[in-house]
C-alpha cells in the first residue's frame, strides 16, 4: 500500500517539480532571515546595551537595526512571492487533475459508467480534487521549509551554548511521541469521516438529480430523514477529529511553555556551569518558540496529508480502472457507408455467462427499415448498443458494410449512427447548442431541421427562438418537446443509420403523424431500426425481427408474420389489437 501511495503521489508531484524546487529555495531564504533576526537582537543586548555602547568598531546599533529592517522587508517580499506561486501551483494541480478526471469519464466505456454512480464521479471531480490542492498549497512546499527551519534552529542553539540547548531539547521527544500517537488516532478517524462524507455527497447529488421522482412519490419527508441521518453521522464523525486537533494543539502549547521554563531554569549558573547572558536567554526563548511553530505545523499537516492520500487513492482508483478507455484514434475511418448491418452468431452477456443474446444472426440491407419486437428484457436495446459498440461481444461478429465494427474507427462509426432514445437528454444550453452539439450549423439549416422534426411551432413560440436557453436537463420543456428537439438534433447531424428506441412515446398523435412522415421520408434513403412497444407504429417497416429471451423467434414483414398461424408475432399483435379495442 505504501509503495502504491508513493507511486501515485510521484505521478502528481512530477509535473510540479520545478515549481516546488523554486518555491522551496525562496522559503529557505525566508527561514534564514527568521534565524538571523533574533541573533541580531542578541548582539544588540549582549554586546551593546549591557556595555552601554552605541558603536562597536564600524558597526552601530543603527546599522544593525537597518539590517534587521532589510531582512524583514526582503522576507515579506519573498513571502508574497512564495504565497502567490504556491497558490498558482495549487490551481494548476486542480486544473490538471480535474481535466484528467473529466477526460477519463468521457472516454471511459459504458460498462465503467454502468457500475460507477454519477454522484461518485461528481465527488471525485470536486471535493476530492480540492483536498489534493490543499496538499500542494499548504504541505508540500512548507514541509521543506519547516524541516530546514527546525535543523537551522537546532544547529544555531547548539553552536551558541550546547549545554543550554540540550536542556531545551528535553521536550522534543515528548512532542514527537505525542504527535505520533494523536496523529495515528486522527488518521483512522479521518478515514472513516471521509467515507461518510462521500456517502453524504453521493446522496445529495442523487436527491437533487431525482427531485422530480421524489415529489411524484411524495417522499420528501423520508428523504429529509435520510439526509438528517447522514448529516448526523458525518457530524458525529467530525467530533473526534475536532477533539484530537484541539488536544494536540493544547499539548504542544504546554510543551512549548515547558521548554521556555526549562531554558530560564537552566540559565542558573550552577546548572550549566557558566554564566548566561541576557541576550542568549532571549535568543533561546525565541528559538524554542519558533521551533515549535514548524513542528506544530508539520503535525497539523499530517491530517491534511491523510485527507489528500485518501483522495489520491479514490481518484487513482478511477483513473487506474481495468476497464479500457475507448480508442477514437485507431481503426478504419469510413467516409461513406451503404448501411448494411450483419450479426453473425453473436453471443453477448453484460456479466459472466448470463447471456442476453444467444447466437443471434440476421442481416439488414442498405436502406431497409427494420423493427425489433419482443418483451422487456428480450435483447432489443442491447442489439442497438452493440451496433454502436458501447459493449464488446464475447462471440461472433458484427459487420457494417462487410467490415467488422471492431476494425472501424469509433468516432467514424458513431458519426454514421444516430439514436433517439425514449427519454432524450437536453443540456442547459440554447436550443441551437443542443442541436449542434459543438458542431457548426447555419441558423437556416437548424431551422430547416426543426421544421422537419415538426418542432417549428414549439420553438417559434419561445421568446428567443433557437437562442432560448434550456434549464438543467431540459426541465423547462415537456417530455414531448424534448423528443422533438431530439428528432431535430438527429436530422441535423444526418447519420447514415437511424435507430429509434420508442422515440415517439411522449408525443401527441397529431405531431407523431407529422414526424412519422419525416421518418418515412428519411427511411427510404437510410437504414432504419425501430424498437417499438406500440405495434401500430411498425406495420409499414420492411422487416420485423421478433426476439424472446435473447433469441430470434421470427423474421418477416408485418403481413407475413400476422398471417403465420400460431406465430409469436401474430399472437402478440392480436393481443395488442384486442387491447386497443
Amino acid at each position: 500500500m505504501k509503495h502504491k501511495t508513493l507511486q501515485r503521489m510521484y505521478k502528481m508531484l512530477r509535473p510540479q517539480a520545478k515549481s516546488i524546487a523554486i518555491i522551496s529555495i525562496l522559503a529557505i531564504l525566508i527561514n534564514i532571515g527568521e534565524v538571523v533576526k533574533p541573533y541580531l537582537i542578541k548582539i544588540v543586548i549582549d554586546d551593546y546595551l549591557t556595555a552601554n555602547l552605541y558603536q562597536k568598531g564600524i558597526m552601530t546599533i543603527g546599522m544593525i537595526g537597518a539590517i534587521y529592517i532589510a531582512i524583514v522587508v526582503i522576507g515579506n517580499i519573498l513571502d508574497f512571492i512564495v504565497a502567490t506561486a504556491t497558490s498558482m501551483m495549487g490551481e494548476n494541480v486542480i486544473y490538471s487533475i480535474r481535466n484528467k478526471l473529466y477526460r477519463y469519464t468521457q472516454y471511459a466505456n459504458i460498462p465503467f459508467h454502468d457500475k460507477t454512480p454519477a454522484g461518485t464521479l461528481f465527488v471525485r471531480i470536486t471535493s476530492d480534487v480540492e483536498d489534493i490542492t490543499t496538499l500542494f498549497k499548504e504541505v508540500i512546499t512548507t514541509f521543506i521549509k519547516d524541516v530546514f527551519m527546525i535543523i537551522a534552529f537546532v544547529v544555531m542553539m547548539l553552536s551558541l551554548n550546547y549545554k543550554l540547548a540540550l536542556y531545551a531539547f528535553l521536550v522534543i521527544p515528548l512532542v514527537i511521541v505525542t504527535s505520533v500517537i494523536i496523529t495515528k488516532i486522527s488518521n483512522k478517524i479521518q478515514e472513516y469521516s471521509k467515507a461518510v462524507k462521500t456517502k453524504l455527497n453521493i446522496f445529495l447529488a442523487e436527491s437533487i438529480y431525482g427531485v422530480k421522482l421524489i415529489k411524484i412519490f411524495n417522499r420528501q419527508y423520508e428523504k429529509q430523514e435520510e439526509c438528517e441521518k447522514l448529516c448526523t453521522q458525518f457530524w458525529k464523525s467530525r467530533i473526534p477529529t475536532g477533539i484530537t486537533e484541539a488536544l494536540l494543539v493544547a499539548i504542544l502549547m504546554i510543551l512549548e511553555n515547558l521548554g521556555i521554563a526549562i531554558i530560564v531554569w537552566a540559565s542558573i549558573y550552577y546548572l550549566i556551569g557558566s554564566s548566561v547572558d541576557v541576550g542568549l536567554v532571549y535568543v533561546f526563548v525565541t528559538y524554542i518558540k519558533q521551533i515549535f511553530s514548524p513542528i506544530n505545523r508539520l503535525v497539523e499537516n499530517f491530517e491534511t496529508v491523510q485527507e489528500a492520500i485518501v483522495s489520491i487513492h479514490k481518484i487513482y482508483d478511477i483513473l487506474e480502472q481495468k476497464e479500457p478507455l475507448e480508442n477514437f484514434e485507431e481503426g478504419k475511418v469510413l467516409e461513406k457507408i451503404e448501411g448494411k448491418i450483419e450479426f453473425k452468431n453473436v453471443w453477448f452477456a453484460y456479466q459472466g455467462e448470463n447471456w442476453i443474446l444467444k447466437n443471434i444472426s440476421f442481416t439488414i440491407e442498405p436502406g431497409q427499415s427494420v423493427a425489433l419486437v419482443g418483451k422487456t428484457g428480450s435483447g432489443k436495446t442491447t442489439i442497438t448498443n452493440l451496433i454502436n459498440r458501447f459493449y464488446e461481444i464475447q462471440k461472433g461478429e458484427i459487420l457494417l458494410d462487410g467490415i467488422n465494427i471492431k476494425d472501424i474507427n469509433l468516432r467514424s462509426l458513431r458519426e454514421k449512427i444516430g439514436i433517439i432514445l425514449q427519454d432524450p437528454f437536453v443540456f442547459a444550453r440554447s436550443i441551437k447548442d443542443n442541436i449542434q452539439l459543438n458542431k457548426h450549423f447555419s441558423d437556416e439549416y437548424i431551422k430547416e431541421t426543426i421544421k422537419l422534426a415538426s418542432a417549428d411551432e414549439f420553438v417559434n413560440n419561445l421568446p428567443n427562438g433557437i437562442d432560448e436557453m434550456s434549464l438543467e436537463r431540459g426541465s423547462s420543456y415537456s417530455s414531448g418537446e424534448k423528443q422533438l428537439l431530439a428528432f431535430a438534433r438527429i436530422f441535423a447531424h444526418n447519420p447514415s443509420i437511424f435507430i429509434l428506441d420508442e422515440a415517439t412515446a411522449n408525443i401527441d398523435t397529431k405531431t407523431e403523424e407529422l414526424i412519422q412522415k419525416s421518418v418515412d421520408k428519411i427511411s427510404k434513403e437510410k437504414t432504419s431500426i425501430f424498437i417499438a412497444h406500440r405495434l401500430s407504429t411498425i406495420v409499414n417497416v420492411d422487416k420485423i425481427i421478433v426476439l424472446s429471451q435473447g433469441e430470434i423467434l421470427e423474421e418477416g414483414s408485418h403481413i407475413e408474420l400476422v398471417n403465420k398461424q400460431d406465430g409469436y408475432y401474430s399472437k402478440l399483435y392480436n393481443a395488442y389489437y384486442k387491447g386497443l379495442v
